[in-house]
């Protein structure tokens, strides 16, 4: 109807085969959209039968990116959240577990009212309900929905599915964009646009045609590729996006602006642009930054899941990577991360002296036993030779230990999740997650999500969250803050005072005062010595970059600066 705002759809499916950048695809188009000035929200389509991304394998699967509201769900979230610029809701991700599950239990309760409950029309049309569901909560003038997995996959039918039908339903207001792979064969040297032509027909007999086809590819794409493509998949020539290689993720946005990206998909859906000036201004400026920095910042990244090779790394800490870069560009410097595993310490293949040669250490999250003393020596080797160092949840509570360990005096100072038995457990589980443990309950029963933390004054955390630049405070005093949240254990309440008496600060806590959230050393002790109990890298944004990530890189610096 004339005067009423009607909601659109952006449906995005790989084709080819999976990794070939639907996530920053996706996140490109939102940030895009909202540089034409309309409101987006991005939604991720997982179409495992995990309920949520919480038990599944982050060296398998990706790490585990936590929302405000708690729920753990994929890697690509991450990605959106960085583009945009914007928190997402639980409403903005869905699972294949989430839907079925859904449906079962209305099953249960008859709200189906005796009909034999089928795939179609029941399952699509929760998938249905679940896309319109998000754009209400989120208020959002656009919606893109990215579709897991590859065309032809058995397990995203039913998210195809539900998107023909919303598209049959509400034909001007969906667009459909195929991000596929174009190989360039060694032994041929030509680039190949048979695997996506063959794509788009497979794509084409689920009753889906698409509207833009993004070509990814090693080199952009030449005239006659677009125009082979164009005649072949029956998208205009000018709608066939050339998306090459690049260095730079944060250059993905540029690069669609330059194939006319927006304003195609301003057309498809019907819309005019609703400012007249560059809406990507800002954004460019951070883009070329990356590019501008020669001098380095070595920073060591300790930890124990290293043993598969980078190429698993940069999915498994993907936040706290980007969170680094990010950072780093700020105070104009290039990121350079060393990934050292913390067992080769313990073994004895490998000298904790050669942390000198680096700028700062950072240990990230992480659980269990294995690496644990040789991640301790780390921590010791940062503190006694005061290397900047930055912990973060496992890497805080770890440094706690290191602490009660050589300066207090407890020689089996440990947490509870290695020997639930010590004599001195300076970190323990929570009370109601012993609950959990013992009922065999694992799946999004942590601490989860955003907490408020109070921040003591005239520490290091302190002055870094005063930095206005650098981070979106959810409180007009710099004191009180919010960050999320994703472990069982805290250090444990009956050691806090003899930790303090010794030199340790506690510089942020719970409202109540009971839970630990930053431990730090003073400045007239180490240049920098912080450990956060939550994850500050699941907030650091590339127009927003976190002000403890800041802070560490800026006293590494000051390191490189002192040699």
């Amino acid at each position: 109807m004339s005067g009423v705002k009607r909601h659109k759809y952006i449906f995005v499916i790989g084709g080819v085969m999976s990794g070939v950048g639907k996530g920053i695809a996706s996140s490109s188009i939102g940030l895009l959209l909202q540089a034409k000035g309309f409101s987006v929200n991005l939604v991720k389509v997982d179409p495992y039968l995990n309920v949520d991304a919480g038990t599944m394998n982050p060296t398998e699967h990706g790490e585990v990116f936590v929302l405000n509201s708690g729920l753990e769900t994929d890697q690509d979230m991450g990605n959106y959240e960085r583009f945009l610029n914007r928190d997402l809701s639980s409403e903005d991700y869905m699972t294949s577990g989430q839907v079925y599950l859904t449906v079962l239990k209305k099953e249960r309760a008859l709200e189906y009212k005796g009909k034999c409950v089928e795939a179609i029309p029941h399952v699509t049309e929760e998938i249905r309900h679940r896309f319109i569901r998000s754009a209400e909560v989120s208020g959002s003038d656009i919606t893109v929905v990215e579709i897991g997995g590859t065309v032809g996959d058995y397990q995203n039918m039913m998210f195809i599915e539900a998107a023909r039908i919303l598209n049959l339903k509400n034909p001007d207001d969906v667009a459909f964009i195929l991000v596929s792979y174009l190989p360039v064969p060694g032994n041929i040297g030509e680039m190949k646009t048979k695997p996506t032509q063959n794509a788009v027909r497979q794509l084409n007999s689920y009753g889906v045609q698409p509207d833009i086809i993004i070509a990814r590819s090693a080199t952009p794409l030449d005239a006659k590729r677009k125009e082979k493509l164009s005649i072949s998949c029956s998208v205009p020539e000018e709608n066939v996006i050339s998306a090459p290689d690049i260095s730079s993720i944060y250059d993905v946005p540029i690069n669609f602006e330059k194939e006319k990206m927006g304003e195609i998909l301003l057309k498809t859906l019907r819309l005019t642009t609703r400012v007249k000036k560059d809406g990507l201004t800002t954004w460019k400026k951070f883009a070329s930054s990356a590019h501008g920095a020669t001098e380095e910042v070595k920073i060591a990244v300790v930890g124990k899941y290293f043993d598969s090779g980078d190429f698993v790394l940069s999915d498994a800490y993907l936040s706290v990577i980007e969170a680094l870069k990010i950072s780093a560009y700020k105070v104009g410097r290039k990121p350079k991360l060393t990934w050292v595993n913390s067992k080769e310490f313990e073994k004895g293949t490998k000298e904790v002296s050669m942390l000198k040669e680096f700028d700062g250490i950072l240990v990230p999250g992480g659980f269990g036993e294995s690496g644990i003393e040789g991640i301790l020596l780390a921590i010791r080797f940062a503190r006694e030779n005061k290397i900047p160092y930055f912990g973060l949840c496992y890497g805080m509570q770890l440094a706690c230990i290191e602490y009660a360990r050589n300066v207090l005096g407890l020689a089996e100072a440990t947490t509870t999740e290695i020997d639930s038995k010590t004599t001195h457990p300076i970190i323990d589980i929570m009370p109601e997650q012993k609950k959990h443990m013992a009922e065999g309950k694992f799946g999004a029963t942590m601490r989860l999500g955003a907490y408020p933390c109070e921040v003591k004054p005239n520490t290091t955390a302190f002055d870094a969250y005063s930095d206005p630049g650098s981070y979106k405070l959810t409180a007009k005093s710099y004191k009180l803050i919010s960050e999320r949240h994703r472990h069982r254990y805290e250090v444990n309440p009956e050691y806090i005072t003899q930790l303090e008496k010794a030199g340790l600060v506690f510089s942020g806590k719970s409202p109540d005062g009971v839970l630990m959230e930053i431990a730090e050393l003073p400045k007239k002790v180490h240049p920098f010595f912080l450990g956060t109990q939550f994850h500050p890298e699941l907030q650091a944004r590339p127009l927003a970059p976190h002000p403890l990530f800041t802070a560490f890189l800026r006293a590494a610096i000051g390191q490189t600066k002192g040699k």
